[in-house]
């Protein structure tokens, strides 16, 4: 997909996604969702792979839908298009950190992207907003769903609502964005903060992702038991033996990913 609307590059054990439809400002056509679609499940299944950072580039992450191929959708076709909504939600799935590398306009289908991500890493030209209501539509990619998880009911019901753009003062005030950074900062940012998570153990990384993306969204007393569950499972892992000794050897771990 080198040639394609999304650029695949990996470096060591990062994988990096961008979107590469500058002329459209990164519209979300259904050529970008399948190639996107493809190359996440490229990075899933690539166990050199330990991270993935998605980007648009320092001008523009995504400006959302392409609304020239929606203007005469019936609702079938709607319903039954092949949607952002199976892209984010294996974002959510994939076991290993994934990183949106924000920069300037994250509207739309473009914020209900970055949402899905494990962590938002902004720089200080960013714009984020779900202004479908100005069209006469609601977020139909899951925004007015992490949203309201990931600053409050009332704050994604005012972003909604209004349909109004979020800078990124307030992105970080009110926890939609995790940093905010100058742009010749961004992608060097999001690779160290990705080399944290990654040198730990692969195994007990996507652990944790599961625990909390399922936790989240369930009862307390059934994310405990997920959670229990989960720290048992790792007992069986060679990670989980090395991790253990290396401490005790007072010696870094040298974690294998089994």
């Amino acid at each position: 997909m080198k040639n394609g609307v999304v650029l695949y590059q990996k470096e060591d054990a990062v994988a990096a996604l961008t979107l590469n439809r500058p002329e459209a400002r990164n519209a979300l056509n259904e050529q970008v969702r399948s190639e996107l679609y493809e190359a996440l499940e490229e990075a899933e299944q690539d166990e050199a792979v330990r991270g993935v950072i998605i980007t648009g580039g320092l001008e523009v992450f995504s400006g959302g839908a392409d609304i020239r191929g929606m203007v005469d959708a019936s609702a079938v076709d709607v319903f039954y298009r092949k949607g952002l909504t199976r892209v984010v939600r294996l974002i959510e799935a994939i076991p290993k950190p994934i990183i949106a590398a924000v920069s300037g306009y994250a509207l739309g289908g473009g914020c209900e992207l970055a949402l899905a991500c494990d962590l938002r890493i902004a720089t200080e030209s960013v714009v984020l907003g779900q202004p479908e209501i100005r069209l006469g539509i609601i977020p139909g990619g899951g925004g007015t769903q992490r949203l309201a998880r990931l600053v409050g009911l009332s704050r994604a019901k005012d972003i909604i609502f209004s349909g109004r753009f979020v800078e990124a003062q307030e992105a970080y005030q009110i926890g939609l964005v995790d940093e905010v950074v100058p742009v010749s900062k961004l992608m060097e940012t999001c690779q160290n903060k990705m080399n944290s998570y990654i040198r730990h153990g692969a195994v007990a990384l996507g652990a944790a992702k599961l625990a909390i993306n399922t936790g989240i969204n369930t009862d307390i007393d059934s994310a405990d038991k997920m959670e229990q569950l989960s720290f048992a499972l790792l007992f069986s892992t060679e990670d989980q033996n090395e991790g253990m000794k290396a401490f005790l050897d007072k010696r870094k771990a040298e974690f294998k990913g089994k």
